[in-house]
């Protein structure tokens, strides 16, 4: 009798697994699935400068599955993290023939010691400055905005910077003698594990304060303690925010890079990235990007065996 495939591509036609023999009169029922999930987190801001350096806000956060196409290169950007004082991260992304390009934005870079000064906007917000400057604004469903800086103390010394922004929540506002908090980031079990990314950076504190604020859960770095202590990184391939200077001069600490991981069921039948596992995910292929790079599905990508015809 005939055979009868359940299968469907682009070109009508399916190819038969690499190395796979059909076992005496069976012949197998192929399916097509081209669904691929995605992370993609662009690096992060750095912190600000100065004596009361904002936060960094975390690299914008974008999540979710998307269909490809049988043997396509895609191309992957990896976002950096921005350079203090207060510079703003990269974008990450993932862009092809036939796919709507998946672009995530550098996290902004928190204010360097401006009195009344905002954060810079992006991914996520930067933290603002002291005299009540505001945090710089997100993206719309890449992160949360910066927190806003204390206010003016009369030269008291107990002078803040606000939160960075992060992908799960906005960071905090700076009182005097305690500095704004990161905001946390998100977790993503698409590697397999469950993993943080995309935390804002803590902002730093003039001479009189006493207390550093914790970067964001997710990578973000710590801001500085008063005017000795200098701000931390955001962590790197996480796109958390930097810290805050709590010293002056300070440069302001650098953002964490970002990172772009792509995800199947089945069987590699795909190539690029910085990693590839069949096993992180059980019954998934992770490619895990930390630089750019090129994710190219080969002519079986998405094909299995769902069952056999006998022959």
């Amino acid at each position: 009798m005939g055979i009868k495939y359940a299968v469907s591509n682009p070109t009508n036609t399916f190819v038969r697994p690499s190395g796979y023999s059909f076992p005496t009169g069976l012949s197998a029922i192929l399916s097509s699935n081209t669904s691929t999930d995605y992370l993609v987190v662009a690096g992060g801001g750095a912190g600000g400068g100065g004596w009361t350096g904002g936060g960094g806000g975390a690299g914008g956060y974008l999540t979710g599955t998307t269909p490809l196409s049988v043997s396509t290169a895609y191309t992957v950007t990896v976002g950096g993290g921005g350079s203090g004082p207060g510079g703003n991260g990269s974008n990450s992304s993932i862009s092809g023939t036939g796919l709507s390009t998946i672009t995530s934005i550098g996290g902004g870079g928190g204010i360097t010691d401006n009195s009344g000064s905002n954060g810079n906007n992006g991914g996520s917000g930067g933290g603002g400055g002291y005299n009540s400057g505001a945090g710089g604004t997100a993206v719309s469903g890449q992160g949360n905005n910066g927190g806003t800086g204390s206010g003016w103390d009369g030269g008291a010394q107990t002078v803040t910077g606000g939160g960075g922004g992060g992908a799960g929540a906005a960071g905090t506002n700076g009182v005097f003698s305690n500095a704004g908090d990161g905001g946390v980031g998100l977790a993503s079990s698409i590697s397999g594990t469950s993993t943080y990314y995309a935390g804002g950076g803590g902002g730093g504190g003039a001479a009189g304060t006493p207390n550093s604020s914790p970067g964001g859960l997710g990578g973000g770095g710590a801001g500085g303690v008063g005017s000795s202590v200098a701000g931390t990184a955001g962590t790197t391939n996480t796109g958390g925010g930097g810290g805050g200077y709590g010293k002056n001069p300070g440069t302001g600490s650098s953002g964490g890079s970002g990172i772009v991981i792509v995800r199947y069921s089945g069987s590699q039948t795909a190539t690029g990235g910085s990693s590839i596992s069949p096993s992180a995910a059980p019954g998934y292929t992770v490619h895990t990007f930390t630089g750019p790079g090129t994710f190219t599905t080969n002519s079986n990508y998405g094909l299995s065996i769902t069952g056999y015809s006998v022959n």
